[in-house]
């Protein structure tokens, strides 16, 4: 059964846009695959592969306005949130984050579109 939901985890991926997927460690590739399941958000979620204080780290952007960012390490332990939240400014855990930030690589974009028919009027 494991096997099957890796192999569903991987097309499912495969099948977003992400990109770079043998670097992309497993847990961030089921959260693309669980982002992608969700309601779409706006703007559309991105996750970026960058390093940071001499780490590989994943940047996953927030959903919106007041929603909190996350920095998570290749295990998906959440090291902080650069920015959103009520002050725009993360949980202040890591204030250097988008000046520290070196190589920065856009691995996977929510390339879902967002359904924008307005309802006529009778």
């Amino acid at each position: 059964m494991k096997n099957i939901i890796l192999l569903l985890s991987v097309f499912l991926v495969n099948a977003t846009g992400c990109k770079s997927k043998s670097e992309t460690p497993t847990c961030i590739q089921e959260k693309i695959i669980e982002i992608s399941s969700a309601e779409i958000s706006n703007p559309p979620a991105k996750i970026y592969q960058v390093k940071y204080n001499d780490v590989t780290v994943y940047y996953v952007t927030s959903k919106c306005c007041d929603i909190p960012s996350a920095l998570y390490d290749a295990n998906c332990n959440k090291i902080c949130s650069p920015d959103g939240g009520f002050t725009g400014k993360g949980d202040g855990k890591c204030t250097d984050f988008f000046d520290a930030r070196t190589n920065e690589k856009l691995i996977w974009e929510d390339e879902r579109k967002q359904n924008n028919k307005k309802k006529q009027l009778n």
